[in-house]
Order: structure tokens, then C-alpha cells, then sequence
């Protein structure tokens, strides 16, 4: 299922790109630069949050102003393009524009297996739902019904076992990126 953080940014109609899981050379310059910003800034060391964000903002400041990086010129310099657009985050325009219908369709797209446990229930977001003792340990598959905003559980041939209502995929759990229940 994707995590909180993606259904928000799909309400906003911003493309998810995913990388494959477990994969990270799949996405070598990001965790190139998450590596280089972790030695740079040395999060060990630091006293606070505040501390590391002081320091990570420093270090971005040199990788993008300061450091050589394509023919000697800063990245700043060599992609101009890549500037801030100067304009501010707004609560205001999130409200009028966040789309929970997007994020719900972009839910139904998912059939992720669940294996159930002896007490009959899977976990979606960690939360536990009961599908029934009469399939313990066997796989079902879970799939998102946006307009009942409901989970449907089936088994390995497409059969409907159950319908649970999907209390947690709500407009305002999921701007609060609060989907997921934490433990």
C-alpha cells in the first residue's frame, strides 16, 4: 500500500515515481547525496534537531553554491533551472486543491497479499482487520473500493471473502499523514 506521505502528494496531483523496494542502487544519485549529507553533517554528533537541520541546510548550501560540479561551476550555476520558485507554501491553497477522490482512485489500483493470522485478521496500515478463522495462514489479497471507500478482501481466485469499511483512509488522516496506525 503507499504510505501516508504519497496519498497526500497524490492528492496534490504530484507524480510518485517509485524505485523498486529494497533496491537503492536503482536510485544511486539520491542515495549518493542522502550518504554525502550524512557525512557531511554528522548527525551522531549533534545535540538537538535543531542542530541537524542547522547543519544539513549548511551542507546543502555548500553541495548547491559552493562545490564544483560540472565543468567548475557550482550546480546552482550549471542548472539555473533547479532554483526555488520563490513562492511559499500555502495552507490555504493545499485546502482548496488537495483532491481526496484522486487519492482514493490511485488507492483502488493496489491488490497487495496479506497472509492471515491464526486469530483470522491481516494488517493494513498496521491496524488488524478480521477476514475470518476459516482462512488462517492462507494469503488473501487486498484491494481498495474507492466509491464505498471500503477494503475488500479476496481469496487467490478473485472470490470475495469480506468488506470492511477503510476508517482510516480519510481526508483528514491522510493530510495529517496519519493513515498509518503507529506503534
Amino acid at each position: 500500500m503507499p504510505p501516508d506521505l504519497a496519498l497526500w502528494l497524490i492528492g496534490l496531483r504530484v507524480e510518485v515515481v517509485w524505485n523498486p523496494a529494497r533496491q537503492p542502487e536503482k536510485n544511486g544519485v539520491v542515495e549518493r547525496s542522502q550518504g554525502t549529507g550524512k557525512r557531511w553533517a554528522e548527525p551522531g554528533t549533534c545535540a538537538s534537531a535543531e542542530e541537524l537541520q542547522e547543519r544539513l541546510t549548511e551542507a546543502d548550501t555548500i553541495q548547491r553554491d559552493e562545490y564544483p560540479s560540472v565543468a567548475g561551476r557550482s550546480r546552482r550555476e550549471a542548472f539555473p533551472g533547479l532554483a526555488h520558485s520563490g513562492r511559499s507554501y500555502s495552507a490555504a491553497w493545499e485546502r482548496r486543491h488537495w483532491d481526496l477522490d484522486g487519492a482514493l482512485v490511485y488507492l483502488s489500483g493496489y491488490a497487495v497479499p496479506r497472509r492471515v493470522d491464526r486469530s483470522g485478521m491481516v494488517s493494513i496500515y498496521n491496524r488488524g482487520h478480521y477476514v475470518g478463522t476459516l482462512h488462517c495462514g492462507r494469503v488473501v489479497f487486498v484491494m481498495f473500493d474507492p466509491e464505498r471507500v471500503e477494503w475488500v478482501f479476496t481469496d487467490d481466485k478473485g472470490s470475495q471473502l469480506r468488506c470492511q469499511p477503510a476508517e482510516q483512509v480519510t481526508r483528514e488522516r491522510i493530510l495529517s499523514l496519519s493513515v498509518t496506525t503507529r506503534r
